[in-house]
């Protein structure tokens, strides 16, 4: 192997300005690894193509020169050259139906895909990912839509001084201002005291609670939200995991193992603690084999007074969060679902609840997820080029983590990935 990498353009969306490798790791990798890079020309990319040039890379048109091509989004179809070994978020492996002529080209071109979700270690654990960032920008947007939904129905207050995330410089900025806010903290009746709750304990949690963290929060327990009085103008942060959201049909113990494999088992209770929540921040992971936690007919026949804004950083379309009726786009990413007529209007106005269901959060802050993405795949790239892709698949020396995430390889679905078939059919 000729030791050729390609970095596609992003084209997603006018919004993904993020790149899979960053100019410093790209010259790491020609110096230390004689790796060399051909990368795309990007007008909106979040580093120069200077900088790449200054770092060692070239600039081709079309990457047919490199043997491996790395990507963050999904790649057009179009745009799928044979025989290429190709990484990127394919949002395949559900069977996603929207992705399942992509996956098909990437079969009939004998082409190898590595997925980065189901790259992990040996603990189970996601090893590239940008799941902490869209915690972080969802928060950000969170508060943003909390703050401008208030000022649209005539409700003064301070979070309306909160923008976007991709209205910042860097995180760092926006961390400032929510910083600043939080020295002196006045809310209005209608949010006194606020109570943030916050579905999950994963990557996308802990960098929504870092956000959060910084106004001055109280923790308290799900339970308590039902059982305890609230003090005035204070800002409670409540976490929910599995066992506050789910319940046993027959009134037995909750077992997380038991949820996992026996899904049926169990009903959401969640519905129980929406009438005491200001901001619901979900950031689970869901399939349809999982209870809701929101549904529209709770909605529908319960006055949720309190309930302002659902930021839904999962994002699953009719999912977790049943009114997440579409995925929004950072320029419009808002829209007012009202639970009487069970329609939906863009922007901050209306009757019912705001939901912010941007899918791309990260995006919204390119810098710092783009470091840390890059900084997470760095260690795998050299392994990339170690392998032996004219073996066959069992024979193939490619590290754990990496192939146990190869989805096809040279034209086949893998093994681990045979389920696909019937999803292509």
């Amino acid at each position: 192997m000729k030791k050729i990498l390609g970095i596609r353009k992003e084209v997603k969306n006018k919004w993904e300005r993020r790149v899979t490798l960053t100019p410093a790791a790209v010259k790491e990798l020609k110096d230390n690894f004689g790796i060399k890079t051909l990368f795309q020309l990007s007008e909106k990319r979040i580093f120069d193509d200077q900088d790449y040039i200054d770092a060692g890379a070239q600039a081709r048109e079309i990457l047919d020169e490199a043997e491996i091509i790395l990507a963050v989004k999904e790649i057009p179809i179009k745009h799928i050259l044979e025989n290429k070994i190709y990484l990127f978020f394919s949002h395949t492996i559900k069977g996603q139906p929207y992705n399942m002529p992509l996956l098909q080209t990437i079969l009939d071109r004998n082409c190898t895909l590595i997925d980065y979700e189901p790259i992990k270690d040996e603990n189970d654990r996601r090893l590239v990912f940008f799941g902490r960032h869209a915690g972080y920008a969802g928060m950000v947007n969170g508060l943003f839509t909390l703050g401008h939904r208030l000022k649209a129905l005539g409700i003064s207050n301070q979070f309306e001084n909160i923008k976007q995330a991709k209205d910042y410089p860097n995180l760092d900025a926006a961390k400032g201002v929510i910083k600043e806010l939080g020295k002196e903290i006045k809310l209005p009746d209608r949010i006194n005291p606020l109570v943030v709750g916050i579905t999950g304990y994963g990557n996308v949690s802990i960098g929504a609670q870092k956000i959060l963290d910084l106004l001055p929060v109280t923790q308290i327990e799900p339970d308590d939200l039902l059982t305890k009085e609230l003090v005035k103008n204070k800002i409670y942060k409540v976490v929910f995991k599995e066992e506050d959201m789910v319940e046993e049909i027959d009134g037995g113990t909750f077992d997380l193992e038991e949820y996992y494999n026996e899904t049926d088992k169990y009903k959401s209770k969640f519905e129980q603690y929406l009438p005491k929540i200001n901001l619901l921040v979900n950031a689970i992971y869901w399939e349809e084999k999982y209870p809701r936690l929101v549904t529209k007919e709770f909605t529908s026949k319960n006055k949720l007074h309190n309930l302002i804004v659902i930021a839904d950083l999962s994002c699953d379309i009719n999912g977790s969060i049943e009114m997440t009726e579409k995925a929004t786009l950072s320029d419009n990413p808002v829209f007012i679902y009202n639970p009487q007529t069970d329609s939906i209007k863009d922007g901050f106005d209306g009757e019912g609840i705001a939901l912010m269901t941007v899918d791309n959060l990260p995006a919204e802050i390119p810098v710092e997820s783009s470091e840390w993405f890059s900084k997470s795949l760095m260690p795998l790239v050299p392994k990339l080029f170690e392998a032996d892709y004219s073996k066959s698949f069992e024979e193939l020396d490619l590290s754990p983590e990496l192939k146990n995430a190869c989805v096809v390889y040279n034209g086949e679905l893998t093994p681990n990935y045979k389920y696909l078939e019937e999803f292509l059919n």
